[in-house]
Order: C-alpha cells, then sequence, then structure tokens
C-alpha cells in the first residue's frame, strides 16, 4: 500500500537485463517505503543475426508503468527517475531517428575484439586513462565491432545515448549523457569525469557524437506534452545514478570505510567507494574498474559473473529459452523448479567441491551452461560434477571463491582491511549463498536491503528534493527501514 495521500512519492523506472518495474517510494514515520506498481519482461529478440534489445518495447512499457504509477496509488509522484545496466547504447542520426538496432552486450558481435583494439591502443594506457575493467562487451569494443561491420551507421549517427539516456529521451524530449552510465563506456577520462578524446581518436569514434556527462541529481525536464497525456500528469524527470549497479551501491547502509560491497544479481559487482580512481598497473592486472559514482565517487570493483550461471542452470534444466532463436536444451525435469529446490540440491550434494573460474568467457553466453561447467572441469583435470546438485554446488564454491579473492584484491590495491561485506539486491536472499560467502571471505556478511537498485534510485530523487539531508542521512534512513541480516564464518 503506497503512503499517505499528502506524503511525497516518488517514481522509480528500475530495468534490468531480463525484466523491469516501476516502483513508487516515500518517507514516512522515520521510515523509508516502496510499492511496486508495474512489472514486464525484458526478453532479447534476434535482430539481423545479432541478439538485441526491444527498445521500443522498454519505452512503451516505462509509459505504462507511469500512467500504473498513479492509477494503483492515486499519486502523482513529485519526480521520476530511471536506471537500467550499463555499456549498451543506441544511435541516433541527424533527423533523431535511430540507426541499427539497440544491440545487447552478451552478442557476439565483439569475439576476437581485444586482437582488434589492442593493435589500435596499448591495453595498459587504456586503463591508466579510462580505468575501466577489461571486458569484451565493454562500449569501447562494441563501438570498435560496429566500425567494423558497419562504418555506415557510425558515420551517419549524429548522437550516442546510452539506454537510460535514450529513455529519458523519450519521455521529455533532453538529451543526455548520465556520468554513472557514461563511465562504463571505457572511453571516459577517469579523473576529468570527461570524453577522451586520445581514446576516441585512436579507435575512430566521432568525438561530435557525444554529450558532456551530466552529473546525477540534475533534472531532464518535464513530460513531453503526449508523453503526459498518455500517463496522465506532468512530472520532472530527474537523472538518478542511472547504472544500476551506480543506484545500488547508495543503498549500502556501511558502517564504516572497512565495509566492502557487494550488489548482488545477474552480475555481482563487489567493490568500495573511493574519492579517486585507482589506475595503476597493479589495479589493471587484477581487472578491477572505477565506474563513476553519485557525487563523482568512485565505484571501485570488480565485475564478477555473478547468478548469471544460477539463472541459466534453472532455465536449462526447465527448458527454457533466454534468447529468441537460441533453443536451450531438452528439460532435465518434468516438473518447473524454482531457485529455493535448487538450492536443496545444492546442499544435498554436499561435500562435493570443484572449482571454476566463473569470469571466463565461455560462460558469457553459452549454448549449455550445464555442459559448459562439466568441460570446464574436464579440461581443468578436475572432477567433474554429474547431478544438477553437483553442477550447482561447482557455481556456489567457485563464485564465493571469487568473491574471496576479490576482497583480498581490493585490501591489496587500497591498502585499507575490509571487516565487513555488505551484500544488496536480489542475490542477498541467497541465505547459502550469504553463509558461504562469509565462510570463504573470513568476515561476517550483511545482507539487505533487496531492492537495493530501486532505494538508490529513490535516494537521488529524494535528496534532491530535500527530503535527505545528504547520502549519509539517506544510509541513516535505509538502515533503520529494512532487514539487514547478518551471517558471520562458521569456519
Amino acid at each position: 500500500m503506497a503512503g499517505r495521500i499528502d506524503t511525497k512519492h516518488y517514481a522509480a523506472v528500475d530495468i534490468g537485463a531480463s525484466s523491469g518495474r516501476v516502483l513508487m517510494g516515500w518517507v514516512e514515520d522515520g521510515k523509508m517505503a516502496y510499492e511496486e506498481v508495474y512489472r514486464f519482461d525484458n526478453a532479447q529478440v534476434l535482430r539481423d543475426g545479432h541478439s538485441c534489445w526491444d527498445i521500443e518495447g522498454l519505452y512503451e512499457h516505462v509509459v505504462r508503468g507511469l500512467a500504473a504509477a498513479r492509477e494503483k496509488t492515486g499519486i502523482v509522484p513529485q519526480s521520476i527517475a530511471i536506471d537500467t545496466w550499463g555499456v549498451d547504447f543506441v544511435l541516433l542520426d541527424e533527423n533523431d531517428q535511430m540507426i541499427g538496432d539497440a544491440v545487447a552486450y552478451r552478442d557476439g558481435r565483439t569475439d576476437g575484439i581485444f586482437e582488434v583494439a589492442d593493435k589500435i591502443m596499448d591495453p595498459a594506457e587504456l586503463y591508466a586513462r579510462t580505468g575501466i575493467q577489461r571486458q569484451p562487451f565493454n562500449t569501447a569494443y562494441q563501438l570498435l565491432a560496429l566500425k567494423c561491420e558497419h562504418p555506415e551507421q557510425l558515420e551517419a549517427a549524429r548522437t550516442f545515448l546510452m539506454v537510460p539516456d535514450y529513455l529519458v529521451w523519450r519521455l521529455t524530449g533532453a538529451k543526455t549523457n548520465e556520468y554513472t552510465n557514461a563511465s562504463t563506456t571505457g572511453l571516459l577520462d577517469a579523473r576529468a569525469c570527461t570524453w577522451d578524446q586520445g581514446v576516441l581518436d585512436a579507435f575512430g569514434i566521432p568525438a561530435s557524437i557525444f554529450l558532456a556527462p551530466t552529473m546525477p541529481g540534475a533534472v531532464a525536464g518535464g513530460l513531453l506534452p503526449e508523453v503526459a497525456k498518455a500517463v496522465g500528469y506532468d512530472a520532472p524527470v530527474v537523472l538518478c545514478a542511472s547504472h544500476d549497479t551506480g543506484s545500488a551501491y547508495l543503498s549500502v547502509p556501511a558502517r564504516d570505510e572497512h565495509a566492502a560491497y557487494l550488489s548482488s544479481g545477474t552480475w555481482s559487482l563487489l567493490g568500495c567507494e573511493l574519492p579517486e580512481p585507482v589506475c595503476g598497473e597493479a589495479a589493471r592486472e587484477q581487472n578491477f574498474t572505477n565506474e563513476g559514482g553519485y557525487q563523482r565517487r568512485y565505484r571501485f570493483l570488480k565485475n564478477i559473473m555473478g547468478l548469471w550461471m544460477n539463472q541459466s542452470v534453472r532455465r536449462e534444466v526447465n527448458g527454457v529459452d533466454y534468447v529468441e532463436g537460441k533453443t536451450a536444451n531438452k528439460a532435465m525435469l518434468d516438473h518447473q523448479i524454482g531457485f529455493g529446490e535448487l538450492i536443496q540440491m545444492t546442499q544435498d550434494a554436499e561435500p562435493f567441491a570443484a572449482y571454476v573460474d566463473v569470469d571466463d568467457e565461455r560462460f558469457l553466453a553459452p549454448d549449455s551452461m550445464f555442459e559448459e561447467i562439466r568441460s570446464a572441469c574436464a579440461d581443468a583435470g578436475q572432477i567433474v560434477p554429474e547431478t544438477i546438485g553437483e553442477v550447482m554446488r561447482t557455481v556456489y564454491c567457485s563464485l564465493t571463491s571469487s568473491y574471496a579473492r576479490a576482497v583480498a584484491g581490493l585490501a591489496e590495491l587500497t591498502d585499507r582491511d575490509y571487516t565487513s561485506l555488505n551484500i544488496v539486491g536480489g542475490g542477498c536472499q541467497d541465505n547459502y549463498l550469504n553463509q558461504m560467502t562469509a565462510d570463504a571471505c573470513g568476515i561476517p556478511v550483511f545482507a539487505g536491503p533487496i531492492e537495493g537498485t530501486c532505494i538508490g534510485n529513490f535516494v537521488v530523487q529524494m535528496i534532491r528534493d530535500g527530503v535527505f539531508a545528504d547520502l549519509a542521512d539517506a544510509r541513516a534512513c535505509i538502515a533503520r527501514s529494512f532487514d539487514i541480516r547478518r551471517f558471520d564464518p562458521q569456519h
């Protein structure tokens, strides 16, 4: 139920790689609360041989969701903000028409791109300038792949918009490049927080298509008349930390500077907040990244494959396709199973243990995650998991081992001891994973809040509107508003 009608409410549009939703949030009696008013699927589609986002479908869902915000609560939001995943983008031509498709980051167009890119710029120099972790789907590499495949599209481009920028533009008519999402491109000068002309020139990407990065908290504008008519009201659209991890990190109720953060979902983003980027060779060798945060903070973190592997195994054992045009294996079971049942199978497989490198590109989009995990174990000369439970144990053991290495690397690179780990996002609901993480890292784990991304989205809007004095005030409210569970190492 929404709060009192005289309480200020805010609309958060939060879109992930598999689904999106619109929520209304408010503060009442000193505690933050929210209500989900609309949810929709976000499925990739196959177009011209590429896996793409249905970007127009996403826009239509955003409009429906904003309409539902008023219809279901009877309240007009004070403001609206949108967050999505990073790296992906659209290009507009001189008539503001979209060029090509919004190709998804898991598409194979960047296969082999490192070999091409490394001849253009030494990866050590690229990291020293941008501070961004080396991933084949970084926007810099996607644009280079586009230039190789469809140079005419890049030549015709007049505006570069990342996914949340595009949706904000469709709502307001205002074109922006929000800073936190822009930082994921691998094209931003990490220290100056502006587009790096040297990198753009080297990769042959026209600087003219980019807009000066805008910091979270700025107002893009009100809704266009036709949008206001469709949703039934007008409200300002505020730029939150539009990269979902940037929003999720804002929701962490950290106790002190010795707390590491983990945003746990399809991806696991493990790191901390720093006042300056860390772009040295040691950080590059450990593949840490410096993503932009709210108020020019830096999210120094390791991007780990995360629950994508769990999700893929579940889809596969249930015989569910996850990309149009890609067929999953036959169901291994004759009924649909949920994550709870998978966790029980994992526990039943104890003490089985095998390990794979969860960040190996082979796990990014395999035809069969189940068989890819088994194959990786065989390639490494390890015992090969046979049952669903043993495969899942391999995922859990591998993921928590990766977390432990990341915490150790974080301590080394920042010269700071980490005495706790705060986990936010959907993954914090997995108590089995939380306990294994505490055991692997050797430090207490504090799990919650679950809806970290949307809470962080609300935080930027509420600080701008004076509900909170600052981020510390907002985090104190979060700590008393939501259930935070503690898991201590057991061995």
